[in-house]
């Protein structure tokens, strides 16, 4: 697993840890850290005669950048710093001048010909985007044939929230010192990143136990997916109920139901409109009519997909919300719910919105959410006192008390018509198996991202259908990696 900690907890660990270590020793770490990582990005025998150049603001994120370009100078790279701050490290500075490398002059001429740049402008620090006077020169970086490696953070986006609320650097590669930090795994500041390199410096022995921020891998989603035992019928698996699809939307109950038996479900009880599409697609489903509480035994219920304005959709969601097991409610289910109905319940609740229904439910503008991510998934979870999956361009889950979840699995092929659908069912069969919901929510988050990278192969357009249809893939990829 990923863990990521604010820039406060980070701080405090290293100052810890600064106490038991000789002076020098950590920056000494990180610096040679960050200087094995430029090597292997330069390549096998092309460090000597390569050109380096730094871009050194002040503080210790400048230090890194110079100590470790004082240890390329010494393998024959020819390193030039150019200076950005009012100051610089004094001791990398004096580590880069005994090693043979040089200050620049002009700070735009070293970056005609640089094969590397290693960006130490502002550190985890840093706050509200680069400063006037680095701008011009951060895009003459970025403009260059180099390779832009940032030390620790890239300089311009906040370490704590993800967000970037100026101009920024934007990566090839991050090299980040002793734990990830949140804006390294969240959009926006996660596209400025690039490839991330983790360098262990000895922060883990005295980190906190629980991080501000985690990551699943396979071995933790295999871990936490339901496995039917030898005693297992339909009810020990889940039965979940899937509220969804109209006479207008009708593929949107399908997709939701056809996530909901992918994801494991016993069995899926279908209350809605889209009955005889549903029955087309799956004959297995049970199928009820109206109302969703005459429907029978579920563990739990799945609302909102494709519901639009339908007459009853209003009741259908209290109606759903009224029971005793845990609850789903996505897309038309979110329009206007209100928190204090979500509140009151004595299970659990999961809801799914992307940016824009969950700006209508934080009466905030849309590109509001976008630019702050993970200040909104939380407020949407202290609001409505639920766990809250927050789609998008990075997927994060918030709940329950637990550290926020982001899914690294994700892909933009997702951003399909339907696809949401898929989803819901696939964490409605999670929460009926009785995964909690931030597992639930986070696992169906992580298997629906490899569905769709498996159905595009990367690089070619899906369809929601095709993603739902690769979702068996995932789970094998997940249970037994290659």
């Amino acid at each position: 697993m990923r863990t990521a900690y604010r820039v406060e907890t980070v701080r405090a660990a290293e100052a810890a840890l600064v106490a038991r270590l000789p002076e020098g020793a950590l920056m000494g770490r990180a610096a040679a850290g960050l200087a094995a990582a430029c090597c292997s990005l330069l390549g096998r025998g092309r460090v000597y005669g390569a050109r380096v150049v730094l871009l050194v603001g002040t503080g210790d994120n400048g230090g890194d950048a110079l100590y470790a370009g004082a240890r390329l100078a010494r393998r024959g790279a020819g390193v030039t710093a150019v200076l950005l701050g009012a100051r610089a490290h004094e001791g990398g500075l004096a580590a880069l001048r005994a090693a043979g490398g040089r200050i620049a002059d002009d700070p735009f001429a070293p970056l005609a010909g640089a094969d590397l740049v290693l960006d130490g402008i502002t550190g985890i620090g840093g706050r509200g985007g680069l400063r006037p006077d680095a701008v011009p020169v951060a895009r003459a970086a970025r403009g260059s044939d180099a390779v832009v490696v940032a030390v620790d953070l890239p300089s311009g986006v906040d370490a704590d929230t993800g967000e970037v609320a100026g101009e920024a650097l934007r990566a090839d590669v991050t090299v980040t010192f002793g734990t990830y930090k949140p804006g390294l795994l969240v959009d926006p500041a996660h596209a400025y990143a690039g490839a991330l390199r983790l360098v262990d410096i000895g922060l883990g022995a005295v980190l906190p136990g629980v991080p501000d921020l985690e990551a699943l891998q396979h071995e933790d989603v295999a871990r936490l997916l339901p496995v039917p035992g030898a005693e297992s019928d339909k009810y020990r698996r889940g039965v979940v109920g899937v509220v969804a699809g109209s006479t207008r939307y009708p593929g949107a109950a399908v997709l939701a139901v056809t996530g909901a038996l992918r994801g494991g479900a016993g069995a899926v009880r279908y209350v809605g409109a889209g009955g005889d599409a549903v029955l087309a697609a799956h004959p297995e489903t049970l199928v009820h009519p109206w109302p969703p509480q005459k429907a029978g035994r579920v563990q739990a219920w799945v609302v909102g997909p494709g519901l639009g304005e339908a007459p009853g959709a209003r009741e259908a969601v209290a109606d759903v919300l009224a029971s005793d097991v845990p609850v789903l409610v996505d897309a038309d289910g979110l329009r206007g719910l209100d928190p204090a109905a979500v509140r009151g319940r004595d299970a659990p609740t999961l809801l799914t919105p992307h940016a824009g229904e969950a700006a209508a439910l934080l009466s905030v503008p849309r590109e509001e959410v976008e630019a702050g991510r993970l200040a909104a998934v939380r407020e949407l979870a202290g609001r409505f006192g639920a766990t809250v999956l927050l789609k998008g361009s990075t997927t994060l889950v918030c709940g329950g008390g637990a550290p926020v979840r982001v899914n690294p699995t994700g892909t933009s092929w997702l951003a399909t018509a339907g696809s949401g659908d898929v989803l819901s069912g696939l964490a409605g069969s999670l929460l009926a198996a009785g995964l909690p919901p931030v597992d639930a929510a986070s696992c169906a988050a992580y298997l629906h991202g490899l569905a769709a990278r498996r159905a595009s192969a990367g690089t070619a357009p899906v369809t929601a259908t095709e993603v739902a249809g690769a979702l068996r893939g995932a789970w094998e990829d997940v249970r037994n990696p290659s």
